[in-house]
């Protein structure tokens, strides 16, 4: 697994905010992430959020953000839209849904699907929603301590 992009947000922006605008609060992206076991990532918004809590970090494919590039003719959004903390190359998130893992050395739990929602519809495009369905990225519980180090990986669609 290559990670090509990792991204902290300090506050929410869709989370809560349903039948409202969504928040304003920046999606950064970083060089590194700081994996904490059972609490999340150090400084992102879900970080001790509640035990046992499900998308401690998420995931997503960057084979399917090329995907819906192209499905969309889309070469202006970037793939921090997607708000998920990795966005990664050569694995098939799907198959770590009940699965424990490592990445760079740092273990996880698969736990399931990151939904798409209707605010996909706002951050990507009309349509992302639907077209996310099943392919939306992995939420992931964090078993050990360890830091994240973004890969280099060129992307088909960078914008």
């Amino acid at each position: 697994m290559q990670l090509c992009h990792l991204f902290l947000s300090p506050g929410h922006n869709y989370f809560g905010h349903h039948e409202q605008p969504p928040g304003d609060h920046p999606i950064v992206e970083v060089g590194q992430l700081e994996c904490v076991a059972g609490q999340g990532i150090r400084g992102d918004r879900f970080c001790g959020f509640r035990p046992e809590y499900k998308g401690q970090i998420t995931f997503f494919e960057m084979e399917t953000y090329d995907d819906l590039c192209r499905a969309f003719g889309v070469s202006n959004r970037h793939p921090g839209v997607f708000r998920r903390n990795v966005l990664c190359r050569g694995v098939a998130l799907k198959d770590l849904i009940d699965t424990e893992f490592t990445v760079q050395g740092v273990r996880f739990l698969g736990v399931e699907e990151c939904r798409p929602c209707h605010w996909m519809n706002l951050a990507f495009g009309p349509g992302a929603e639907n077209a996310l369905r099943g392919r939306g990225g992995l939420r992931a519980r964090i078993l050990s301590h360890g830091i994240l180090h973004r890969d280099p990986c060129p992307s088909a669609s960078a914008p």
